[in-house]
């Protein structure tokens, strides 16, 4: 082999190890977490080496600039936000971050999207009296619809999960290649659990199930949907909210009313913050309060 062909062969095997290593690279996760004014919900931008995928946008406009803010900072093209659930606090925030990133692809699997379309006009009636000049301004950016159960990033895939049963809109994002679920209202960590959308015992078991399903992927990494600040993370925050559910299923059935059932789960869970989640939660099922 000449000098010259042997040269070639080096520089050659040497650009094959480093585009493998830039393959390998791991996808790398940079949470946004609001504040309890904003039901302490998280997003979540996933980054390439050059692109990002966001996950959730917040849900008011401040939360929205603070989490451009960020997508900024870290140098990567926006290509897609994806809503993972139909709660005002996961996607009021798209009407801000479309302006700012028109070029993002904003999607959300079928349930989830038609449960939005659904909701909408009476969540902007409901909370933009409240939230003033921090509520989006119309038009609202709403999300298209995803075709398939993945999303792409830089050739790794984001597996939408859990958008088929009983809580088909309250999909999660499993990212193998890292190990990762984000993007859950389903996973909550030191809160009270917010339960006034799931008034049936099927739907909370469907819920509980869902969270054995998690769990059973052996996660490294987890995002809760809601968490206070500084709660753990990990497969502790799916332990804390099915253990959280499984005691509000005994306690709602021990409990004559509301109140009885607000004070048996602050005894059990004497740390957690959101006490509004649980007494919202509690009228809810105990039939005292129309949700």
């Amino acid at each position: 082999m000449s000098r010259y062909s042997s040269l070639l062969l080096s520089l050659t095997l040497a650009l094959g190890l480093s585009t493998a290593a830039q393959a390998a690279d791991p996808l790398k996760l940079s949470v946004y977490q609001a504040d309890d004014h904003s039901f302490n919900v998280t997003s979540v931008l996933v980054s390439g080496a050059k692109d990002a995928v966001l996950i959730d946008t917040g849900f008011t406009r401040a939360d929205a600039y603070r989490i451009a803010a960020q997508v900024l900072d870290s140098g990567k093209q926006l290509k897609t936000i994806y809503i993972s659930q139909a709660d005002p606090d996961y996607y009021f925030g798209a009407t801000v971050l479309k302006q700012i990133f028109p070029q993002a692809e904003l999607l959300a699997a079928a349930p989830t999207l038609a449960k939005i379309k659904a909701n909408v006009a009476g969540k902007m009636a409901f909370w933009g009296p409240k939230m003033g000049d921090n509520a989006p301004q119309a038009p609202l950016a709403l999300p298209h619809e995803l075709k398939g159960k993945q999303l792409l990033l830089e050739g790794q895939a984001l597996e939408v999960r859990g958008s088929s049963g009983l809580l088909a809109h309250r999909s999660y994002v499993w990212i193998p290649s890292i190990r990762a679920i984000v993007g859950n209202v389903g996973v909550v960590s030191g809160l009270h659990v917010w339960t006034a959308d799931t008034q049936s015992r099927q739907e909370r078991q469907a819920w509980i199930a869902q969270l054995n399903e998690m769990e059973a992927l052996q996660p490294l990494q987890v995002i809760p949907g809601h968490m206070a600040k500084d709660a753990a993370t990990g497969v502790a925050s799916i332990r804390f909210t099915r253990d959280y559910l499984q005691q509000f299923e005994t306690n709602l059935a021990a409990s004559g009313n509301s109140a009885q059932l607000i004070q048996r789960m602050q005894q059990a869970f004497p740390q957690a913050g959101e006490v509004m989640s649980l007494e919202i939660g509690a009228k809810v099922n105990k039939g005292e309060m129309k949700w």
